[in-house]
């Protein structure tokens, strides 16, 4: 099994709040990009940025775990199961065989069969949630509750998944499952005070894999997801390039809300 601290880079949280960037990766597996069309090559849906949005990490105490591998080589906030996270609803696999757009992401006939996905998932999947998991429980061991924010970003406008422009922050607990009612509340606050952004608690995105598998508030884990519309931090033409001044405002906004994440405490 590949050395599983190549999948992610991890700074340990100090405080009770870890947060989780599962699809900022652009690495590969080997042989990979030869089986890949153009398209697929680009890894469009990538949540671009995102681990720079929340440098602040290590100020305020919080962990940081970001993913180093493309979702393309395999999803981590999906079941590994293969159980859909929107029933009836267009979702990607666990191993994505189309972008966001629909495209191919592979070849005629190169996609990965059912093996070679249980192979990925053995060796990609597993190794990033046994540390994510063994965080958590040493953030609860230390503090007695933990709390992961899982931090996504996805393009303003995506009509596979959704109609119009998806709102700017879209803060998700499994219809409020996944965390306290007033740990949700507090988060709802900052984004709803956020000037120039909008928002939506328990919209489209409610939270996948990630926040409805840790987030367990009766057994002292709490877990939220922010899904970040990118039009409202970066040019989605050029999603490569990196603008730390038009991302100043959202990097504001987040820095408030893991602030008032890390002030709330369990009754």
């Amino acid at each position: 099994m590949a050395d599983e601290n190549a999948l992610f880079t991890l700074l340990p949280a100090r405080t009770p709040l870890l947060i989780d960037i599962p699809h900022a990766g652009l690495g590969l597996m080997p042989g990979m990009e030869a089986r890949m069309t153009p398209a697929g090559l680009r890894r469009a849906d990538t949540d671009w940025h995102v681990e720079k949005l929340y440098d602040f990490a290590s100020e305020t105490g919080a962990g940081l775990m970001v993913a180093t591998h493309s979702r393309y080589v395999v999803d981590l906030n999906r079941d590994p199961s293969g159980q859909a996270l929107y029933p009836g609803a267009d979702n990607t696999e666990i191993c994505p065989t189309r972008g966001f757009d629909n495209a191919p992401i592979y070849q005629d006939g190169a996609a990965p069969d059912a093996t070679e996905v249980a192979t990925r998932v053995e060796k990609y999947w597993h190794p990033y949630h046994a540390r994510l998991a063994a965080e958590l429980e040493a953030i609860r061991a230390r503090h007695g509750y933990a709390i992961l924010l899982d931090g996504h970003s996805i393009p303003a406008e995506v009509p596979r998944f959704f109609s119009g422009r998806l709102p700017d922050l879209n803060l998700g607990t499994n219809d409020g499952k996944s965390c306290a009612p007033d740990l949700a509340a507090k988060a709802v606050e900052v984004l709803a005070s956020a000037q120039g952004f909008t928002h939506v608690h328990n919209g489209r995105f409610k939270g996948g894999y990630i926040t409805r598998h840790y987030g367990r508030p009766h057994e002292g884990f709490h877990a939220l997801q922010l899904e970040m519309a990118q039009a409202c931090y970066m040019d989605e033409a050029r999603p490569e390039h990196w603008d730390a001044q038009r991302a100043q405002p959202l990097v504001a906004v987040l820095r408030r809300l893991a602030e008032t994440l890390l002030r709330w405490r369990p009754a």
